[in-house]
């Protein structure tokens, strides 16, 4: 009767040690990176859309195609998580709701009608791209600093490194006549 009563304890215990912890392990910044992340790939492909169909370096269309292939990647897996979460592909648009997250510039619809216009279609491409993958950057660092989801901060930490890797490619770019 004793060792009933003590499993029945332990089994208690253990269902409401389950239930009182996130199963999930997430936090905000962890949230906020994949959608964030979302909403920048979204904005950075067409950029790089763009750069491939229409760049005369075939180095830039190289990066253009090797951007979009990871972003559908990383697409993929952030979407997958915050499904799985049961959390909003969208960040909350209200103002302050990422108050602390950084006031990060966002490729406008303006920015894209300005690069299917550009005379110097490369040079503004890689300019805008520059920035782009710049605040993506960013926005990995905060994850990889805040975040809690082991697999969530991994993704920002190889964000970060492969848009710093882009960024370089796309320096020696920009510093050559």
């Amino acid at each position: 009767m004793v060792r009933g009563l003590i499993a029945g304890a332990l089994a208690v215990l253990l269902v409401a040690g389950c239930g009182s912890q996130p199963a999930t392990g997430f936090n905000e910044t962890d949230v906020m990176f994949l959608q964030m992340g979302l909403t920048q790939i979204g904005e950075g492909d067409q950029v790089a859309a763009l750069a491939e169909q229409r760049a005369a370096d075939p180095r830039l269309r190289t990066l253009a195609t090797e951007l979009r292939g990871q972003w559908r990647e990383e697409s993929g897996a952030m979407k997958s998580r915050l499904t799985e979460w049961k959390q909003p592909l969208e960040a909350d648009p209200s103002a302050g709701a990422h108050e602390g997250h950084g006031d990060l510039h966002n490729l406008r619809p303006s920015d894209i009608a300005e690069l299917r216009e550009a005379e110097d279609f490369d040079r503004t491409a890689v300019t805008l791209l520059l920035g782009h993958l710049g605040n993506c950057v960013e926005t990995a660092r905060m994850e990889s600093s805040g975040g809690e989801h082991p697999d969530v901060r991994a993704l920002g930490s190889n964000v970060a490194s492969r848009r710093q890797a882009q960024i370089q490619s796309l320096l020696k770019l920009a510093a050559e006549p």
